[in-house]
């Protein structure tokens, strides 16, 4: 019998604990010649990400970012994470010299 209580109790902490099975994707930016950041997926870069439904990005250029949206504009620390819900927003660094990417994060 205690043996049984036990087993339960362990499966319900478990679902207490349990990372949701729709977590939102991490998606960095990174630091890489030419042309500045870069969105990386599986290995590629791209100056567009497309995510379907709520993304987290994190910041691992070389400078704080700028994300233009349609809320207004957030600012994003090196290495901090934030989490971007639909809208298209507009990723530059701050300070930012022409010649480096606009990075376009598209969430529908």
């Amino acid at each position: 019998m205690r043996k049984l209580t036990l087993t339960a109790l362990t499966g319900l902490a478990a679902l207490a604990f349990a990372v949701p099975a729709v977590a939102s994707p991490v998606v960095p930016i990174v630091m890489k010649d030419p042309g500045c950041h870069w969105f990386s997926v599986n290995g590629k870069f791209s100056t567009r990400y497309v995510a379907h439904g709520t993304v987290a990005i994190m910041n691992l250029d070389q400078a704080m970012l700028k994300f233009a949206g349609p809320k207004g504009t957030r600012l994003e620390k090196i290495g901090q994470t934030l989490r971007f819900t639909k809208g298209t927003y507009r990723v530059t660094m701050v300070g930012q010299s022409k010649h480096d990417n606009v990075l376009t994060l598209v969430v529908k």
